[in-house]
Order: structure tokens, then C-alpha cells, then sequence
């Protein structure tokens, strides 16, 4: 019986010094476990010599191809485009950090050959700076409380998914404004958690700078969840319901005094200016949550694309 390929997927960032190294511990640790393989490198717009060397990998070895995008997207861009290319019956993204142990590629392989089509990988501890696992936390917690994505504790960035999944995401998912985790856990079919032990001594630091975190953190959010919408609409029915008890109230004591109410007076300039500096907060930052949405609207019906991959010249073919 022939194995069936499984799509590797390097997410390459400024990488020169690790794309040679991680392809060489993963072609010895699958052709060990006679897994075929293929290693498409998707280079996300890197200034060194990453694609340069990723193009000398792919002259050395058949099983290797190495492609650029027109700039730096963001991994989960790089993820979709790396989808787009991929041919085997399975994928992984796989970044180049080795902060994910090799090994759980044969795990997860081997879990998917029993039918699982969604193996979502999370490791069990974080080694992280304070600040780190604080974000992180937070940010699992929101989206797991407010939104219809499910993480694993811990939270998740990778995947391993079959060639249903695949096609699914190349056909029926737009690449814009989201992640592609929270697109898969979206889709349904019962993803099968796997959880494993970070290696100790691996401290690299993250490529990934506060901006971007907090762009896809938001990206994640808004594509994920109408709570914000939700929430909007009670408030504002329930400001209304209290606004419009408060008319009646001052109507009745206009009309018929206060001996029941301390001789309230509706009077006093001090409290309309709270009054209205607080709904008018309030207004913008509704105004804000629903811009959010329209924005990620119109970038859908500009159709434009979520990623451009650059065509080979002669000398890169």
C-alpha cells in the first residue's frame, strides 16, 4: 500500500541560518518513518538571504519548493498561500523555531491516518515572559468566552489537516482580515487536540512585535464573533428603556410635584454635561466596534487578493 504525501509548510522570515537545518532534521526524521513527503517554503517577504538559500534547496532536492511573497503578510497569510500550493493528501505548517518537537510530526501523522481530518497541536506548558503569558491568556480567554471559536488551553497556532480541509479552506475561505486556526476550529468536524511538551532550552526570540499581535489578536476577534454587534443593541435598548423611564419620571413630578420623592428637582447644569460627555463616549465607541466591521466589509467586496505570490524568473527556475 503506498503512503499517502503529506505537505510540509515552512513559514520562512527571515530564516537564512534555519531553512537548510530544520529541512534536514525533518527528511531524516520521515524517511526514517517512510513518510513521502513534500517541503514547500513559503518565504513571507524576507530582506536576507532566505529565499536565496531556500532556491538552493529546491535545485538540490525534488521533494522542495521554495516560493516569495510581493512582501511580509504575516504567517497566517503565509499559511494560506502555502495551502494554495500544496499537493499532498495532508498539511502542517511548520515554523522554524523548533519549539515544536519534530517527533509530534509523526504523532500527528499517524493520528491522521486513523481518520482524523483536524489535529490541532497545543503545548501543555508555556515557558513565556510574564508579559507574554499574561497577553495570551487574556487573549484565549475573550476569544473563547465571546466568540464561536473553541481553543485549547494554552491556545493554538498550527494545524494538521487533511486534504478535505484543505480544499475547503482554497475554495470557500477568504484569506483576508483572519487566522487560519480560528477558520478550522470554525468548520466543525470534531478536532482532535494534541498536546505536547515544548523542548527546554529553546528560547528564540518571536519574530511576532506587539503591533502584529495585536492586529491579528483583533483580525481573530472580529471574525469570529457578532458579540460586539450583540452587545451594541442591549445596551443601547436598555439605555433607551432607562432614558425613557426617566422621561415619564420627570413628566409625573412636573405635572404632579415630589412629596413623595424629597422635592426632586430636574435642575442643575452640572449633570447634563456628565450626561451627555458620557453618551457621547459611549456613541463613539459603538460608532468605533460597528466601523470595525463595515472596514473588514469593504475589504471583502474590493476582492482584492489576501496575498500575491511572486512568479520565478528564468534564473530562479
Amino acid at each position: 500500500m503506498e503512503s499517502k504525501k503529506l505537505s510540509l509548510i515552512l513559514l520562512s522570515y527571515y530564516s537564512e541560518k534555519r531553512i537548510v537545518k530544520v529541512y534536514e532534521n525533518v527528511k531524516e526524521l520521515l524517511e526514517k518513518n517512510n513518510i513521502p513527503f513534500e517541503f514547500i517554503i513559503v518565504d513571507d517577504g524576507s530582506a536576507d538571504d532566505s529565499y536565496k538559500i531556500a532556491l538552493e534547496l529546491e535545485k538540490n532536492n525534488s521533494n522542495v519548493r521554495a516560493y516569495q511573497l510581493s512582501r511580509n503578510y504575516t504567517s497566517h497569510y503565509s499559511i494560506f498561500a502555502g495551502l494554495s500550493l500544496a499537493e499532498g493528501d495532508c498539511a502542517l505548517p511548520l515554523v522554524d523555531d523548533e519549539q515544536q518537537p519534530y517527533d509530534t510530526i509523526v504523532d500527528m501523522y499517524n493520528i491522521w491516518l486513523k481518520g482524523e481530518k483536524i489535529i490541532i497541536p497545543h503545548r501543555i506548558t508555556r515557558d513565556d515572559s510574564w508579559k507574554s503569558s499574561l497577553f495570551s491568556e487574556a487573549y484565549y480567554t475573550i476569544m473563547n468566552a465571546l466568540t464561536e471559536v473553541t481553543f485549547p488551553k494554552g491556545g493554538a497556532d498550527l494545524f494538521f489537516i487533511d486534504r478535505e480541509i484543505i480544499n475547503i479552506l482554497n475554495k470557500r475561505i477568504h484569506p483576508r482580515n483572519t487566522s487560519t486556526v480560528a477558520e478550522i476550529l470554525r468548520l466543525g468536524f470534531n478536532p482532535y487536540y494534541y498536546g505536547y511538551q515544548r523542548p527546554l532550552g529553546v528560547n528564540e526570540k518571536s519574530r511576532w512585535t506587539v503591533k502584529k499581535k495585536l492586529r491579528l489578536a483583533k483580525d481573530t476577534f472580529f471574525s469570529s464573533s457578532s458579540f460586539p454587534i450583540k452587545f451594541i443593541f442591549n445596551l443601547g435598548l436598555w439605555v433607551s428603556l432607562i432614558s425613557f423611564l426617566l422621561i415619564v419620571f420627570y413628566i409625573y413630578i412636573k405635572i404632579f410635584g415630589s412629596p413623595f420623592f424629597n422635592d426632586i428637582q430636574p435642575k442643575g447644569w452640572t449633570s447634563i454635561i456628565l450626561f451627555i460627555s458620557f453618551f457621547g463616549g459611549l456613541i463613539l465607541f459603538s460608532l468605533g466596534i460597528i466601523a470595525e466591521y463595515i472596514w473588514r466589509i469593504f475589504e471583502e467586496v474590493k476582492d482584492r487578493p489576501g496575498y500575491i505570490i511572486k512568479e520565478k524568473n528564468s534564473s530562479e527556475k
